[in-house]
């Protein structure tokens, strides 16, 4: 494997693909707790076994150092829980169920938002993908499918936020109120968006409002 000079020169073996991918899992547990602004690079290079140089070799600063963790666990989150353009509940089912095993995500989706309020180029690009598969899949507009995802998307994100922190006092059984409220997320989601998506104008065009 090719190898940087900087590396070369001091006589390192050196495993880019091992050791990036170190670096993007140590960033993300020092971002999950404590933020862009408070994550330090010397940190994250001791967690993942590394030199501190070789995050900016390869990501050149923190803050892209933050937008690479940001785009690894979205593409993480794409895999486990994939776009169901045809099954809108199941898929908020599936989003619920990454985000209660894995709630790091939120909460680094929540720094994302404190400390970046605009959305990234790729959040855009990978919102408008979905949103045009489901606008396709359903024949609906790309506004009306774009309101569907993301209330999908906010169903599902809703337990790591209010439901969670009240589920313990709720039930004795902390795995049956999980199993309850995810149910209710996808129950709320097939009857918000089958109306959205069944909805029609005078001249049978799906997704819009009547007109007068």
């Amino acid at each position: 494997m090719q190898t940087s000079s900087w590396f070369r020169l001091r006589g390192m073996t050196y495993d880019s693909a091992a050791t990036r991918a170190r670096l993007l899992d140590a960033a993300y547990d020092e971002f999950v707790k404590v933020g862009l602004a408070g994550g330090r690079v010397d940190r994250i290079a001791a967690a993942a076994s590394a030199n501190k140089q070789a995050i900016y070799a390869y990501f050149g600063s923190k803050e892209a150092l933050f937008d690479a963790v940001m785009a690894d666990r979205l593409r993480i989150l794409a895999d486990v829980a994939p776009l169901t353009a045809d099954d809108l509940p199941g898929y908020a089912g599936a989003l619920f169920d990454a985000l209660v095993a894995d709630p790091g995500l939120q909460r680094l989706s929540q720094w994302r938002m404190l400390e970046f309020p605009d959305a990234s180029e790729g959040e855009i690009e990978a919102h408008v993908s979905k949103a045009t598969e489901i606008a396709e899949r359903n024949g609906v507009s790309l506004n009306v499918a774009t309101d569907v995802m993301m209330i999908a998307l906010a169903s599902a994100l809703a337990w790591n936020t209010t439901a969670a922190r009240i589920r313990n006092p709720l039930a004795d059984d902390p795995a049956e109120r999980v199993a309850e409220h995810r149910q209710a997320v996808v129950t709320a989601v097939a009857a918000v968006t089958d109306a959205l998506l069944a909805s029609k104008d005078a001249t049978g065009r799906r997704g819009e409002a009547a007109r007068p």
